[in-house]
């Protein structure tokens, strides 16, 4: 492996390191992961020459970092990364790529984005030269963009899991609560502190609960921690198949044992993790009350976006 990072470039040899021990991570983490706790863990796996480790004196971004970031573009577009609100996700494809080694999975996923590139450009042949050439600098420009946009989100997410650690669990539950509410449900049932036998909240979807299913919320908050296989079966356990449906809520993650086990299960369970949550916060945010939005305050930024 030495031999081939030899003959790359400086940045491509950073982005062969990185991006290797990225997926590496996502795999031994479960598939998933702040993007933030990604880069955190490398920090402390790879060791970094002084280059690697300046700061761009524009941006203020470390140098390694920032070829780390714009390299995932690459892997987003091969099929193998998937990013969503500042959560890295390694997909089937980027679980097999890791047995190519550093280099060639980061030749292959540039191959494969210059690929999906020449099919994007073939679809504008048709327009002239000059407007090409301007769809051409508008796309290099665009997945800069993305960069920055995916650093941002991720110094965000870091920001809200570290104000969600706060929490106890009885407020997270809460909180849970409160997010099925702002969906449209009501919640006669939230556990008090004490044995709840497994069930933190019962959601419904009218007041008197006469229409089914019905939903059974199970609630861990538990930041730094993967939720179990066993968790799940204890939640479908308490389910009754004919008019419930299982909801499970956590402000870490879950094995992909965890998820694959619902998945395949006779009765309906939804796992929802650290980013799911958040995301339906955002989504519901303006339909929570004001203490309600107090339990986890927002202020929205808005960025150009993309038509993809």
């Amino acid at each position: 492996m030495k031999k081939e990072l030899e003959n790359l470039s400086p940045s491509k040899t950073v982005a062969a390191r990185t991006i290797y021990e990225a997926l590496k991570i996502l795999k031994e983490e479960g598939g998933q992961l702040p993007g933030r706790e990604v880069i955190d863990k490398i920090r402390k796996r790879i060791e970094f020459t002084d280059w690697e480790k300046e700061r761009y004196e524009k941006t203020g971004y470390v140098r390694w970092e920032s070829i780390m970031h714009f390299y995932t573009v690459d892997c987003i577009k091969a099929g193998f990364l998937k990013k969503n609100k500042g959560i890295w996700y390694l997909t089937e494809d980027g679980e097999k790529a890791l047995k190519l080694g550093p280099v060639e999975l980061l030749e292959t996923a540039s191959a494969r984005y210059r690929k999906w590139d020449a099919e994007r450009k073939k679809e504008i042949e048709d327009i002239g030269k000059e407007e090409i050439t301007t769809a051409e600098d508008l796309t290099a420009e665009e997945d800069i963009n993305n960069v920055k946009l995916s650093q941002l989100e991720e110094q965000a997410t870091e920001g809200l899991k570290e104000h969600l650690t706060t929490k106890t669990p009885y407020e997270f539950q809460d909180m849970v609560a409160a997010l099925l509410r702002a969906m449209g449900y009501f919640t006669p049932f939230i556990a008090q502190k004490g044995p709840d036998g497994g069930i933190d909240v019962i959601a419904y979807q009218d007041p008197l609960g006469t229409k089914t299913p019905r939903i059974k919320v199970q609630v861990k908050h538990q930041p730094d921690s993967a939720i179990s296989i066993d968790k799940i079966k204890s939640l479908i356990g308490s389910l009754n198949k004919d008019s419930d449906v299982g909801l499970f809520v956590t402000s870490g993650r879950f094995t992909s044992d965890s998820q694959r086990f619902a998945l395949n299960s006779s009765v309906h369970v939804k796992l929802i993790d650290f980013g799911d949550f958040i995301s339906l916060w955002q989504q519901f945010y303006l339909k929570l009350t004001d203490e309600e939005k107090n339990m986890l305050p927002l202020h929205p930024i808005y960025f150009l976006g993309s038509n993809e």
